[in-house]
């Protein structure tokens, strides 16, 4: 499913489907809310109806849209601490469809927002992992601004402690990591251009392919 087809999903007739017994009036209802909203308020519904057992449920059905409000759903749960919200949110992060990729990092990013210095510490680690889904997630989850979501306060305050997550990945192969990398560092050229040109000098020192594409990337708008 394309961006356009996913954004234009009737949610409350997807609720009806997959969904039995649960009453998707508030979905109707906010059908012409913004998709995250619509988002959040499915796997409100869902979780109110079903409890935390719902998450397991929905994250393993066939539809990329419901996984994603299992992605949302991780984000609801009172009393989870951050780690318990890593480590649920893992598999949808390195899930096939980009689209629920996508959710999984906005779904939990008030958690990030919360305390961004140590989502950078547990997240640090996944910079290592195999799967370029994984590694792209510790950047994208963390970018100062980002897309459709809540600004990281004191990452826009002091980018610098983004490096922990930025610097492993400066030289990745992967073209969809090296794209959330750059888009990192032009979040953060937006408070914080001279910061971002000398960490753009130092990574070009000798510069491969790919960090050479970053750089590129990252310093558009400066």
């Amino acid at each position: 499913m394309s961006l356009p087809e996913g954004l234009a999903i009737d949610f409350a007739a997807l609720m009806e489907a997959t969904c039995p017994g649960i009453d998707p009036a508030p979905l109707r209802a906010a059908a012409g809310d913004g998709i995250t909203r619509r988002m959040a308020l499915a796997a409100r519904l869902v979780l109110d109806a079903r409890g935390e057992a719902a998450v397991v449920e929905l994250a393993e059905h066939p539809s990329d849209t419901v996984r994603g409000w299992s992605a949302y759903a991780i984000g609801l749960l009172p009393h989870l601490s951050l780690e318990e919200r890593l480590m649920m949110i893992r598999p949808l992060a390195d899930d096939p469809h980009f689209g629920v990729r996508e959710w999984a990092w906005l779904g939990i990013r008030a958690a990030i927002v919360a305390e961004p210095v140590r989502a950078l510490d547990m997240l640090t680690p996944w910079t290592a992992e195999a799967s370029p889904y994984l590694r792209r997630f510790a950047s994208e989850a963390t970018r100062p601004r980002g897309v459709w979501c809540a600004h990281v306060g004191a990452l826009r305050a002091d980018p610098r402690p983004g490096l922990k997550v930025l610097q492993p990945l400066c030289a990745d192969p992967d073209r969809y990591v090296q794209d959330s990398v750059a888009n990192w560092l032009n979040d953060a050229g937006k408070d914080h251009p001279d910061w971002v040109r000398e960490v753009c000098a130092e990574w070009s020192q000798g510069a491969g392919k790919a960090t050479a594409y970053i750089v590129k990337r990252a310093s558009r708008n400066l």
